[in-house]
C-alpha cells in the first residue's frame, strides 16, 4: 500500500468516526412555522481553520451533493387526524314491504350485490304469497338482521347495503384552527400506518363544535374504486393553509450545528467553508436562510457531516483541511 493510499484510508476511518459522533449532536434550528431561530455563541473558530480544501474530500466516495441556494416557496401545513367512514349518501337500509316469514336468504355480510338483485325471499302474512326483497343500489352488504324462518314486519331493517366506491374522511379540527380550514382546500390524506395515501378536497366543514370533543369536522369525499380505504381506518391529513416566497432557501439537510451556531457549508474556489445563518420560515423540505449565504451560492446539500468531520479534524491538527 502506497503512502497516499494509507493516508486516504486513515482519513476515511477518521472521518467516519467523527461523522458518527457529530451526528448525535447535530441539529436543525428550524421550526415548522414562521418563528425565526438562531443560536449565538461567544468566540469563533479562527478564519484560517474554517476552510476544507477541495482535495481533502472525495465527493463521489462520501456522497456529497452540491446545489445552489435560491428563491423558494415555503409551504405551511396543518396536520389533522381523522377516520374513514362510509358515505352515508350511498347507504341503503332495506326493509320488507310487508310483514311475513323469511323463506330464503341469498346474501351474507361482505357479499357484493348489484342493483335489482334479490337479497331474501319473504312469504307475506297478508296473501301467503312470496316476494323478493331487493337492493336498489350496487354495493356491499355491511349488515344483516334476518334469518331463515324469522318473522319480520315492515319496520324490520333486514339488510344494510353500502356503496363503498366513495368514502368519507372526517377530520377533527380544533377550535384554534377552525378559521384556517375551509371548503375547497386541498388535503393530502394517508392511513395512520403509512399506506395508502391520496389527495382530496374538503367539501364541508361543520358550522358547530362538538361539545364532547371540542372539535369541528372537516369532510373529504374520497374516491375508493380500488377498495383501499376501509371504514374505521384512522388517517392523518396534511392541509396546505399558506405559502410564502423567500429570497434565499436551502434544503434542511444542508443545515448543521457548529460551535453552537446554525451553519451551511458553502463551496467556492478555495474549498468548503461554514457560513453562519439565521433560519427563517421552514417547511418539511426547505428552510429560509438569512445572513452569510446569498442566493446563487453553491452549498453542500448532502454529505455535510463529512465536511464537518474534516473541518474538525483539521482543527485538531491545527491547520487547513487537506
Amino acid at each position: 500500500m502506497t503512502f497516499e493510499q494509507q493516508e486516504k484510508r486513515t482519513r476515511k476511518l477518521a472521518l467516519g468516526g467523527l461523522a458518527a459522533a457529530l451526528a448525535a449532536g447535530s441539529f436543525l434550528a428550524c421550526g415548522a412555522g414562521g418563528d425565526t431561530a438562531r443560536v449565538h455563541h461567544e468566540g469563533s473558530v479562527p478564519a484560517e481553520s474554517k476552510i476544507v480544501a477541495l482535495d481533502a474530500i472525495d465527493t463521489v466516495e462520501f456522497g456529497l451533493k452540491i446545489s445552489a441556494a435560491g428563491p423558494a416557496v415555503i409551504e405551511e401545513f396543518l396536520s389533522l387526524t381523522g377516520q374513514i367512514r362510509s358515505n352515508e349518501d350511498q347507504i341503503a337500509h332495506i326493509v320488507p314491504r310487508y310483514g311475513g316469514i323469511v323463506k330464503r336468504t341469498n346474501k351474507q355480510i361482505g357479499d357484493a350485490v348489484r342493483s335489482g338483485e334479490t337479497l331474501a325471499v319473504i312469504e307475506s302474512s297478508r296473501s301467503l304469497s312470496s316476494y323478493s326483497l331487493k337492493t336498489m343500489i350496487d354495493g356491499v352488504v355491511i349488515e344483516k338482521h334476518i334469518t331463515l324462518g324469522e318473522a319480520v314486519d315492515a319496520h324490520t331493517q333486514a339488510f344494510v347495503v353500502a356503496d363503498l366506491s366513495t368514502v368519507w374522511v372526517d377530520l377533527d379540527v380544533y377550535m384554534r384552527d377552525r378559521h384556517r380550514v375551509k371548503a375547497g382546500q386541498t388535503v393530502l390524506i394517508k392511513a395512520i400506518h403509512g399506506q395508502p395515501q391520496a389527495k382530496g378536497v374538503i367539501s364541508y366543514v361543520t358550522p358547530v363544535i362538538n361539545t364532547k370533543t371540542r372539535t369541528a369536522t372537516a369532510r373529504v369525499v374520497l374516491d375508493n374504486k380500488l377498495g383501499q380505504w376501509h371504514p374505521g381506518m384512522f388517517t392523518i391529513a396534511n392541509l396546505l393553509v399558506g405559502s410564502s416566497e423567500v429570497k434565499s432557501a436551502v434544503p434542511k439537510t444542508a443545515i448543521h450545528s457548529l460551535d453552537d451556531e446554525a451553519v451551511v457549508f458553502v463551496l467556492d474556489a478555495d474549498g468548503y467553508s461554514p457560513r453562519t445563518v439565521t433560519i427563517g420560515l421552514s417547511d418539511n423540505y426547505n428552510a429560509e436562510v438569512k445572513g452569510e449565504v446569498a442566493a446563487g451560492e453553491n452549498i453542500v446539500e448532502a454529505g455535510g457531516f463529512t465536511v464537518k468531520s474534516e473541518l474538525m479534524r483539521s482543527k485538531i491538527h491545527g491547520g487547513h483541511g487537506h
